[in-house]
């Protein structure tokens, strides 16, 4: 890399220290570089309150004499420039703090890091590799995604497959085992979870030490590049889990970086994360802001990654240890300042809120007073759903209004519809074994779940080892029970979520008004002593529509009649029950015509076999003429779409 000077200078720190330098690891961590042929590798730290740093590593047997850094100015920026490549090389800062103390830090800006559990940075250079997703990356700024449909696959790397031997996949050969998997399923993305480096495998990422350095537990960054490229050659996009809002509290992390609270809050009371025995980050500082929004800049330009999934939402804006409802403007504040930031950079890049609050217009713009996310996790569609499926079916009518109550506010935001990890885990249960009855209802159920995920409005996102009824929790430091593969019923669900998914992808009305009232309307929702539900969702052209039916109990129906809101035949184009899932194929084989009969608010009506905990799903059968100048309904929404956030 050719640059034109190696010192900082005072424009990049001026930039630095009020909160802008978007950058700022071009100037920050070990840089290899040259200048008129001569090649130095420099380093650059924050560290205000320092009163002397070394850098110490394998080059100079760890024995900082000599290697004093220079501090370049009154806030606390340090510099020191050596001669030669020095890539490869193992460092640490040695801290003299104003106490006397001597700590030893890793870079916080370090682009590589030592396999755990040792914990030094490694100097290494981003430089070469040669991508290929060219036509990946024009393909997804000529689709947004809110008119596509986006299927998600939430991986744990460590946990999904591992050798035979119980060691990890590099990311190499994840890339030769994990994108196949995901391609032949038909999921749209792969969402990871964090892969900062991290000290301990057990906080999956989650307490991170090294948020520029991809964890080395799955191999070097030109290794992650390569997994990235190949996810977008076969088309898949690739999501990080991304957590700018604690850390955790290593002695070689970011904690009391220089011996005091830099990085964190200095009140004991906002500062611990007591839930999670971490660190919040001190959102108040310009240099926390340009520390953490340059994270975000650097994981899209050096690693062309597609999206974040934002942790913890809640836990930045509330402050976490007053009452749960005191806004931290702070954190606010960082979060509108991101995402504006993360869109200017690149108005494709996906920002998805994981926020159980109930804050308003997480997904609005922020020139219209939103946090200017893409997307939220509906917690709380998901925590009604579960509960729901988790009644015994005789008392679901007594909760029926858990199933309904998301439709009130479905339109508000852009939504994300979560069966995530942290509900399959900790004494959750799997997806499967949360579904009550015995082997054959838990399955049928399971499908039934699904199904009905696939047909509400909002993208849809799974955790691994769901699509073929894992049935233990997840075990984080086993991989998955894939000898559940081998079972016949196993085998069928995992069939089950492939076809699933086909129909979804394949079907405008499932996906392509998923922001808009206009694409959802209720057939019928006060069948509360039956427990069955009907709905129908629409495409943006008048014709094109399904009506979809759920039936939440073991009965069978053989003749129930449905209010429809055009006359014509339908065809069953899924259904939960057939024998190749593993139902009891009791499904809708013949062409269903409607009859002039006013049902459930609707002109026309028709009469079909429901299944015992199925899903049905009908389209009208179109002759050739009426697939031919289909017009276009006129829509109105509650939510902004991305076109009109960039013309705004």
């Amino acid at each position: 890399m050719v640059v034109d000077t190696l010192v900082p200078t005072d424009y990049q720190l001026h930039l630095f220290h009020e909160g802008t330098y978007y950058e700022s690891h071009q100037l920050f961590g070990a840089h290899v570089v040259s200048n008129g042929g001569e090649v130095i590798t420099r380093f650059c730290v924050w560290a205000p309150n320092a009163e002397i740093i070394r850098l110490v590593g394998d080059f100079n047997d760890w024995n900082g004499e000599g290697y004093t850094l220079h501090r370049v100015n009154n806030e606390g920026v340090w510099f020191i420039q050596l001669d030669g490549n020095m890539e490869g090389a193992l460092y640490k800062y040695e801290i003299e703090t104003k106490k006397g103390d001597v700590v030893l830090k890793a870079d916080p800006y370090s682009f590589f890091s030592e396999v755990r559990p040792n914990t030094a940075s490694i100097v290494y250079s981003l430089d070469g590799y040669q991508w290929n997703d060219s036509k990946w990356m024009q393909k997804k700024e000529m689709k947004p995604i809110y008119t596509e449909p986006a299927v998600i696959y939430e991986v744990h790397l460590g946990s999904w497959k591992q050798k035979e031997s119980g060691s990890l996949f590099t990311y190499r050969e994840l890339a030769d085992e994990l994108i196949p998997y995901v391609v032949e399923h038909g999921f749209t993305h792969i969402e990871l979870l964090p892969l900062i480096e991290h000290p301990l495998d057990a906080s999956w990422g989650y307490q991170g030490t090294g948020y520029y350095s991809v964890t080395s537990r799955y191999g070097n960054p030109h290794d992650f590049m390569y997994f990235v490229d190949q996810c977008h050659q076969q088309g898949v996009g690739v999501i990080l889990d991304w957590v700018p809002g604690h850390f955790c509290k290593d002695a070689h992390g970011l904690y009391q970086f220089d011996g005091s609270y830099l990085y964190e809050y200095e009140t004991e009371g906002d500062r611990e994360n007591r839930v999670w025995g971490t660190a919040n980050f001190d959102l108040s500082k310009n240099e926390v802001q340009s520390f953490l929004i340059s994270n975000a800049v650097f994981w899209m330009e050096k690693y062309h990654i597609d999206g974040f999934r934002v942790d913890a939402v809640a836990n930045i804006i509330y402050w976490p240890n007053r009452d749960g409802k005191t806004e931290n403007p702070f954190g606010t504040r960082f979060l509108q300042n991101l995402n504006k930031v993360v869109s200017q950079y690149d108005s494709s890049f996906l920002m998805m809120a994981e926020d159980s609050t109930d804050w308003p217009q997480v997904t609005a713009p922020v020139h219209y007073g939103g946090l200017g996310f893409h997307y939220k996790w509906n917690m709380g569609w998901m925590n009604d759903v579960l509960t729901y499926m988790e009644t015994a079916p005789e008392r679901r009518s007594d909760v029926h209004g858990k199933m309904t109550f998301s439709l009130l506010y479905a339109f508000t935001e852009n939504f994300i519809l979560p069966f995530s990890h942290d509900e399959v885990v900790h004494g959750k249960k799997s997806l499967l074994d949360k579904m009550p009855g015995d082997y054959w209802q838990k399955f049928a159920q399971f499908r039934l779940l699904l199904g009905y995920m696939i047909a509400h409005p909002g993208k849809k996102l799974l955790f691994m080892g769901s699509e073929f009824g894992q049935f233990s929790e997840w075990k984080d430091k086993e991989q998955l029970d894939w000898h559940l593969l081998d079972y016949e019923m196993h085998k069928k669900a995992n069939d089950y979520v492939k076809e699933l998914i086909k129909v979804y992808k394949r079907s405008k009305a499932l996906f392509e008004l998923d922001h808009l009232q206009d694409g959802f309307e209720w057939i019928d929702c006060h069948n509360a002593d039956q427990s069955i539900f009907s709905f129908i969702r629409k495409g943006s052209k008048v014709d094109d529509f399904l009506v979809i039916v759920c039936n939440f109990t073991p009965a069978f129906y053989p003749n129930y009649r449905i209010g429809i809101p055009k006359a014509g035949s339908y065809r069953e184009i899924l259904n939960s029950d057939s024998d190749s899932f593993g139902g009891s194929n009791s499904t809708n084989k013949r062409v269903l015509k409607t009859e002039e009969k006013e049902f459930h608010g609707k002109p026309f009506s028709l009469e079909m076999s429901i299944q015992p905990f199925g899903i049905s799903i009908l389209r009208p059968v179109k002759h050739r003429k009426e697939r031919k100048g289909n017009g276009k309904e006129k829509v109105r929404r509650n939510v902004i779409s991305r076109r009109e956030r960039e013309q705004a």
